[in-house]
C-alpha cells in the first residue's frame, strides 16, 4: 500500500479537502439538531448525504470525509439501534461517499479528468458524542480505559471498510490522540491523519503545546499527515510554523469560518476578532507557509472550496 495523500501531492502539489458537510446539509434545508447531528441523516435521508458529497467533489475536493464525525454506538443506541445496526450505518456512510466519487468520475471523465478522489472515514472525538462543547476543550470525565472502549469498535468498523484512509478529526486532547494512535498502530493496513482542535496559535484545546502533540505523532506508522481543523483561521499560520518545526510529515489544515459555536444555544456566533480578509486568500498563505492538505470545516461551503481550488491549483 502507498500513502494516498502523498500520491496526489506529488501530482498537483496539494490535496484539497471538502468543507463542512453539516454546513452544506443545513444549507439544503435539513435540521441537524439531533445529538447525532449530521450522522442521523444516515437513517433519515442517506441520499442527501451522497448528493452533498457530490457537490463538494464538483467544487474541486480531492478528498471527502464521511458523515460519521458524530456517529457513535452510544448515540445510535439512544434511537433504539443495536451495535449491528450501527455497524451497517457506518459502512453505509463509506458506501455513500464512494458512490459519489464514482458518479463524479463517470460524469467528468471525458471533459475534465481529475485524479481519483479519496474517501476519508471521519472519526470525531468523544466530546462530539456528548454534544456539550467538550470537543472544544477536551475536558472529559472518563478514564483512559473508557475512552478506548468508546473508540475501538467504531475504529475497527471504519478501518476495515472500503475507505481510503481514516480522518481523526477535531481531537482536542493529548490523551485521546494517544488512544487513537494506539488503535492505528494495531491496524496492519490502514492509513490515517491526525487533526487537532486548538484554542490558540500554540496549544491544543486541552492546553497541550502543539509541539508536544506533534512529537507524539512523529513515530506513528501509517499516519500520513498531522494538522489542525475546526480552529479559527487566524491561528493557522503560527500553528503551521510550529508543526513544521517538529515534523516532515504532510501538514493538514481545514479551519472553520472564524465563528464560534455556542453549545448551550446550539448556534454559531461571530467573534469580535473574526477575520475580515478573504478566507481563500488566507488559504494561499497557509499553502505558502507549508500546508499541503487544505480544506474547510464548519461554515465553509462548496463555493469557498471552488474558489480555493481556482487559487491554489493551476
Amino acid at each position: 500500500m502507498t500513502d494516498p495523500l502523498m500520491e496526489i501531492v506529488q501530482q498537483q502539489g496539494i490535496v484539497l479537502l471538502d468543507g463542512g458537510l453539516a454546513t452544506l446539509l443545513e444549507a439544503r434545508g435539513h435540521r441537524l439538531d439531533s445529538q447525532l447531528w449530521s450522522a442521523k441523516m444516515l437513517i433519515d435521508s442517506p441520499e442527501e448525504i451522497r448528493v452533498a458529497h457530490r457537490t463538494f467533489l464538483e467544487a474541486g475536493a480531492d478528498c471527502i470525509t464521511t458523515v460519521t464525525y458524530q456517529a457513535s454506538y452510544e448515540g445510535f443506541a439512544r434511537l433504539g439501534l443495536d451495535q449491528a445496526d450501527a455497524d451497517d450505518l457506518l459502512i453505509l456512510s463509506v458506501a455513500l461517499a464512494q458512490e459519489a466519487v464514482e458518479e463524479f468520475l463517470a460524469s467528468t471523465a471525458s471533459s475534465s479528468p481529475r485524479m481519483h478522489p479519496l474517501v476519508g472515514a471521519s472519526i470525531g472525538p468523544y466530546g462530539a458524542f456528548l454534544a456539550d462543547g467538550s470537543e472544544y476543550n477536551g475536558h472529559y470525565k472518563i478514564n483512559r480505559h473508557e475512552l478506548e472502549d468508546f473508540h475501538v469498535r467504531r475504529f475497527t468498523t471504519l478501518a476495515t471498510s472500503c475507505a481510503d484512509l481514516l480522518a481523526f478529526e477535531t481531537i482536542p486532547s493529548f490523551n485521546e490522540a494517544k488512544v487513537l494512535l494506539e488503535l492505528l498502530e494495531k491496524s496492519q493496513e490502514t492509513y490515517g491523519w491526525m487533526s487537532f482542535s486548538c484554542r490558540d496559535g500554540s496549544h491544543l484545546s486541552d492546553g497541550t503545546p502543539i509541539e508536544v502533540a506533534v512529537e507524539l505523532c512523529e513515530d506513528a506508522e501509517r499516519l500520513v499527515g498531522i494538522g489542525i481543523n475546526c480552529t479559527a483561521p487566524r491561528f493557522m499560520e503560527e500553528l503551521i510554523r510550529r508543526i513544521k518545526s517538529k515534523t516532515d510529515s504532510l501538514i493538514i489544515v481545514y479551519p472553520n469560518s472564524g465563528e464560534s459555536w455556542n453549545a448551550e444555544q446550539k448556534i454559531w456566533q461571530k467573534s469580535e476578532t473574526q477575520e475580515e480578509e478573504s478566507w481563500v486568500g488566507m488559504a494561499e498563505e497557509w499553502h505558502n507557509a507549508g500546508a499541503r492538505v487544505i480544506g474547510g470545516c464548519c461554515r465553509i461551503g462548496p463555493d469557498i472550496i471552488r474558489k480555493t481550488r481556482e487559487r491554489l491549483i493551476t
